[in-house]
């Protein structure tokens, strides 16, 4: 049987290791426990009640390559926080792109227009966990249902958001004095400055960067991108973001697009040598080796050797 997901937050090449366990993604530390281990008492070969060598078999492999993994995010406080930041982003972003978003559950379409959607949520998720590994075969298409379940809450708790910030906005908005009118041409307005209306985004990836979080950084910086595509800081800084997650194909790619917006971005000036120089010297192994200032190869240590410093960021 497959293991294979790809419904839900799956679909967005996101691990819901909230729909693994069958929790809300609100769930406190408790909660995640309780349900890890009512799981794990009905997987476990020492105390499950499975009798047939097929069951066994793939009751082990969803403990092992899905459970177990899942709870061991969630169960300590700074992934679960940095999962949980990153859920929030991925909310955000969803709801712009609501229009194109295609729910297949009726549960979910019932979820998505719901008046009092935190209350139905919580208690469908609580049903379905009632019943989510009695039948392994199933269990997979359980999950897949639960993560579109969390997709539409992100999407609405975001949507929520936005509403409760939009009365301060129009407050102020309205608050500006009117300006009288002026017949003659007004003059070519100026070009704004470049990351003017990311400034925010920046801040935040960068702030998530200092702390070496780089995965909702990465989220931060992509967001970015959509509203200022020719920001030269954007692309460079997600290229450093990359660096240090290893993906150095991808670091490569928008350290040469922040070069083309400005052939003079110092980041971009500073690291691509290296990482084209650590590229033209792999040898087809998976785990990325970047040179030291030697010559030599060394395995990259996050916060040392090629990554290390460039944003003098606090290291853990």
């Amino acid at each position: 049987m497959s293991l294979r997901i790809d419904r839900g937050l799956f679909k967005y090449d996101f691990i819901d290791h909230h729909a693994i366990l069958c929790v809300a993604v609100d769930a406190d530390n408790k909660e995640i426990r309780k349900r890890y281990l009512t799981i794990a008492r009905h997987l476990h070969p020492d105390s499950s009640a499975i009798v047939t060598d097929t069951e066994k078999k793939l009751a082990s492999e969803l403990l092992s390559k899905l459970v177990n993994p899942a709870y061991e995010t969630l169960s300590a406080e700074r992934t679960r926080s940095e999962h949980i930041i990153v859920l929030s982003q991925i909310g955000k972003r969803l709801l712009q792109e609501s229009a194109s978003i295609e729910l297949t559950t009726d549960l979910a379409k019932q979820l998505a227009s719901a008046p009092n959607f935190d209350l139905l949520y919580k208690s469908a998720i609580a049903k379905m966990g009632e019943t989510q590994y009695n039948s392994l075969k199933e269990s997979i298409p359980i999950i897949s249902q639960i993560s579109e379940l969390n997709l539409v809450y992100l999407m609405r708790t975001a949507g929520k958001a936005l509403a409760a910030a939009a009365p301060t906005a129009k407050s102020t908005v309205s608050s500006t004095p009117t300006q009288p009118s002026n017949t003659s041409a007004p003059p070519p307005p100026e070009p704004p400055k470049e990351d003017s209306s990311i400034d925010q985004y920046l801040r935040r990836a960068q702030t998530l960067i200092d702390k070496n979080q780089f995965p909702p950084a990465e989220v931060e910086l992509k967001d970015a991108l959509k509203i200022a595509p020719k920001s030269s800081r954007c692309h460079s800084l997600l290229a450093f973001v990359y660096l240090k997650q290893n993906k150095l194909k991808m670091a490569k790619i928008h350290f040469d697009n922040a070069l083309k917006l400005d052939p003079n971005d110092q980041t971009a000036l500073t690291w691509k040598p290296k990482i084209d120089k650590a590229l033209g010297q792999q040898s087809g192994s998976s785990n990325v080796n970047a040179p030291s200032s030697n010559g030599d190869k060394q395995p990259d240590k996050s916060g040392g050797g090629l990554f290390g410093g460039l944003f003098g960021g606090k290291k853990k």
